[in-house]
């Protein structure tokens, strides 16, 4: 089953959960239920390192269908994309294998919003990404936090990041769209 099909069915059951509950809390935890198909599957027959990253996407889409910011978002022409993310693995996950991805919003810098996946099974944590967010409106430019956070109608009563976190996102920055960078190999 094609990544596209398995984003469609969770954009759809987290529409259907919303309305029928109404929107989760900022901080709640959203969990996607999966198993690890053939087409997940690399030549060492696990789950490949790349699939990861896509079937978190499920998980992005589910928290923010859930807690009401995605249909905010359509309204107002914004998106968000991927600044930067690290995963770290601990177990494969096999074929035929049922997992759970668990996202969690972490908290937020001046420009970016952090999130927390993970590949968890029976409880247990296989794999952990770090992904760090930026909000794009279609028409060009980018939403400040502070315009988001009013026109969600919520507080930032997101958690402080942790030292490690705000080291991370400088340390691995690349240059603004704006700037030059050149590829050049030492």
């Amino acid at each position: 089953m094609n990544v596209w099909l398995r984003t469609l069915l969770t954009i759809w059951r987290a529409k259907r959960q919303l309305r029928r509950n109404g929107p989760r809390p900022l901080m709640a935890v959203g969990r996607v239920k999966l198993r690890t198909l053939p087409t997940d599957i690399d030549l060492l027959g696990h789950m490949n390192n790349g699939r990861y990253a896509s079937l978190f996407d499920l998980g992005r889409f589910d928290l923010l269908v859930r807690n009401g910011i995605w249909d905010t978002f359509q309204e107002k022409g914004w998106y968000g994309v991927v600044a930067s993310s690290t995963i770290t693995f601990r177990k494969s996950l096999n074929l035929w294998q049922r997992f759970t991805i668990e996202t969690r919003l972490h908290g937020h810098d001046d420009k970016s919003v952090y999130m927390v996946h993970r590949a968890v099974v029976r409880g247990e944590v296989y794999a952990e990404m770090l992904v760090r967010s930026r909000f794009l409106r279609r028409t060009g430019g980018i939403v400040p936090l502070d315009e988001l956070f009013a026109v969600l109608g919520r507080r930032d009563d997101l958690p402080e990041l942790e030292p490690w976190m705000t080291e991370w996102a400088a340390a691995t920055a690349l240059p603004s769209t704006r700037a030059e960078a050149p590829s050049v190999w030492e």
